[in-house]
């Protein structure tokens, strides 16, 4: 063990010195994250993008195709929080989008903080900090290098998407406010919105959207890479008698500007402040290193809704890709292309709606979390007399009293372990669950107890982890339960997403040799001749460099 580890820091000594020897240092790393992005969608849409956006990434960039993430859940908190701390939730403590506390009873969201205020609205939508990651980041890496003189900002339509790439250390996050159709921040950055933002608020870009019908970038009979525009599995919007183009936007906006976030034009907008903070910011125009972190969220939103072989969804990844054309033309001209370093990923994929492959003679399905909620409660009153010890069901994961467990003097992993042996006899649907102090103790190498381990955290894990079977999900939110798709298992069809990357020191090429998630982080850190996130657990993609 002692020469295995010896030799793993040897690499990593040889991999720094060849990294510093091949690469010089960008003016500006842009780190784009598309939420929910499936590693198929660029090959699927590809006779439909242009030459400017996804497929200039991959004939000037590297393309690594087979990277997956590795661990789960697959959500979108815990894949933006581990792509840029280079760990995964066992170790940065973002288990999922939020989570149950066992001392005060309550759900903690991932970035909620009641410590600061919201700058830039009214509400307590800004209320939000990243105070819950437990690690650094690659950002807040950066900025220790250089002694905070890189600018680090964190952009998207979500909180969470803004707030755990850019860092505990960011200067800045925004994030889309629907109850005003604001971007907006918190307390934590800044006591008050910079003027470029409150100008680019003034412009109302959301309202110009909003205010006219969606309908498809090109004629409706070219997106042949999807379903019929009339499907069963897709969820139409709260007005809407079918899920049909157009979508008569104005007619279902009512009283927020959440609708946005819904559509394509949720990413416009993103794309549009991310060009209005490099130029007002003056990111990357002198020699130390800013990194922006963009994330773009309305994938995420179309999908769940429409699921992942919509007409919706291709018109959404078209536009996006436009944009994405837009933002690399921006990058071109303001700061040349060898000046910039552009990755991209996704904080996660997604499950085709498991009635389409149920209709399609696959095996699929759907489970009722009440079902196992209830199940379990039966199941204490049955063995222990009493229901006290249950305290909830959330994100697959059942969580106990540990207070009535030890003041019973029961053992905490013999509750587990016979509830765990218990739902996995008796409910369809599910493949094993897991006692979490199992979980603690597990050496094996079986690839999918490895991700189980690797998103588990003693505290703010739960004590049995359920795991579906390939195909299964719960019922989903919206419709009939049955309509669009969502995420979170540990199988490939939620694990295995994109990663590019192209600009500064970026070699063109591929491989299909097995990339974790985490590997992002540690590669950027030798680019940037950063040390590695605090808790970091992957390594430097080798091949991309020239």
């Amino acid at each position: 063990m002692k020469k295995l580890f010896s030799l793993v820091l040897l690499l990593v000594s040889l991999v720094s010195i060849s990294f510093s020897q091949k690469t010089k240092q960008p003016k500006l790393v842009v780190g784009i994250v598309v939420d929910q992005m499936r590693a198929d969608y660029i090959d699927k849409y590809k006779s439909k993008y242009s030459q400017k956006g996804f497929l200039r990434l991959q004939s000037q960039g590297f393309d690594c195709r087979n990277t997956n993430f590795n661990y789960a859940p697959t959500f979108t908190g815990p894949g933006h929080a581990s792509i840029y701390t280079g760990t995964t939730p066992m170790l940065n403590g973002i288990v999922s989008n939020d989570w149950y506390v066992r001392k005060s009873n309550d759900t903690m969201y991932c970035v909620s903080d009641k410590n600061v205020k919201t700058v830039g609205a009214e509400n307590a939508s800004g209320r939000m900090s990243p105070n819950n990651l437990l690690t650094t980041t690659i950002t807040d890496e950066l900025q220790l290098t250089t002694q905070g003189k890189s600018k680090v900002i964190g952009i998207s339509l979500k909180d969470r998407g803004a707030i755990l790439p850019a860092g505990r250390a960011a200067d800045a996050s925004y994030w889309f406010d629907g109850y005003t159709g604001n971007w907006i921040s918190s307390s934590w950055y800044m006591t008050d919105l910079p003027e470029w933002v409150k100008n680019f608020n003034n412009k109302k870009y959301p309202d110009q959207y909003l205010s006219k019908p969606w309908n498809t970038l090109l004629p409706i009979d070219q997106y042949t890479e999807s379903d019929k525009d009339d499907s069963p599995y897709e969820m139409s919007y709260k007005g809407e008698t079918k899920p049909v183009f157009p979508h008569n936007l104005p007619a279902f906006k009512g009283t927020s500007w959440d609708l946005v976030r819904r559509t394509p034009f949720g990413n416009t907008i993103t794309k549009d402040l991310a060009v209005e903070a490099i130029t007002a910011e003056h990111m990357g125009e002198d020699d130390v290193t800013d990194f922006l972190c963009v994330s773009f969220s309305a994938t995420d939103y179309v999908g769940h809704q429409f699921g992942t072989n919509a007409i919706e969804l291709e018109d959404t990844y078209i536009r996006l890709d436009k944009d994405l054309g837009d933002l690399f033309s921006f990058l071109d001209n303001k700061l040349g292309k060898d000046n910039y370093l552009v990755f991209l990923t996704a904080d996660h994929a997604a499950i085709q709606n498991p009635q389409s492959l149920i209709d399609n003679k696959l095996n699929a399905g759907f489970i009722n979390a009440r079902i196992i909620n209830d199940t379990v409660i039966d199941f204490l009153k049955q063995q222990y007399g009493s229901a006290k010890y249950f305290s909830c069901y959330d994100n697959n994961q059942v969580y106990l009293n540990r207070k009535a467990i030890a003041e019973d003097k029961l053992n905490l992993e013999e509750v587990q372990t016979k509830i765990a042996l218990y739902l996995s006899n008796v409910v369809e649907g599910i493949y094993t669950c897991i006692a979490g102090e199992k979980i603690k103790t597990d050496a094996s190498s079986d690839p999918l107890m490895t991700r189980i381990k690797n998103g588990y955290h003693p505290e703010r894990s739960g004590d049995v982890i359920v795991v579906y079977a390939p195909g299964w999900i719960e019922n989903l939110y919206g419709g009939n339960g049955k309509q669009g798709t969502t995420h979170g298992s540990p199988y490939a069809y939620d694990t295995h997403v994109p990663l590019l990357w192209m600009g500064t020191g970026i070699t063109q090429g591929s491989t299909t040799r097995s990339i974790n998630i985490t590997d992002i982080a540690p590669t950027l850190s030798f680019l940037l001749h950063t040390n590695l996130p605090n808790a970091c657990k992957g390594y430097p993609i080798l091949e991309i460099t020239k």
